[in-house]
């Protein structure tokens, strides 16, 4: 990602420490971030932005909104948004079902710097190339 590549990744997580980080670390990798604290936070923020959102960081279980009903949402406004799911727990059966069947992109917490990196690079070329 070059510098005048400057895209945009919406970072949602209900807990603030995660949420901060995952913010930071991402901001490191030369990209705009929207941080959120919920789904309907994360909503709101999409509507306000003025350009596209490449790439959603969401945790998969939140209060009110979990993140496969926030990404659902928002492919509807922008097909093709991919998303990169966070969570603690990888083998449930809300992982598995909304996640892994979909074919969505899923990190399990704690990650690395590196971890992170790798991951929003592949999608971003995805998003670039326009493959899916």
């Amino acid at each position: 990602m070059s510098a005048n590549e400057k895209r945009t990744i919406l970072v949602v997580d209900d807990e603030p420490e995660i949420r901060k980080l995952v913010g930071a670390m991402v901001s490191t990798f030369g990209c705009n971030v929207l941080t959120a604290d919920s789904g309907e936070h994360a909503l709101t923020l999409y509507k306000h932005n003025k350009g596209p959102i490449e790439l959603l960081i969401t945790d998969v279980i939140a209060p009110g909104m979990s993140g496969p009903m926030l990404a659902d949402k928002l492919t509807e406004l922008q097909p093709g948004l991919k998303v990169l799911y966070i969570s603690g727990y990888d083998n449930t059966h809300v992982v598995q079902k909304y996640v892994v069947e979909k074919g969505h992109q899923l990190l399990s917490k704690p990650f690395t710097v590196d971890e992170l990196q790798t991951k929003v690079r592949e999608l971003l070329t995805q998003v670039a190339s326009g493959s899916a």
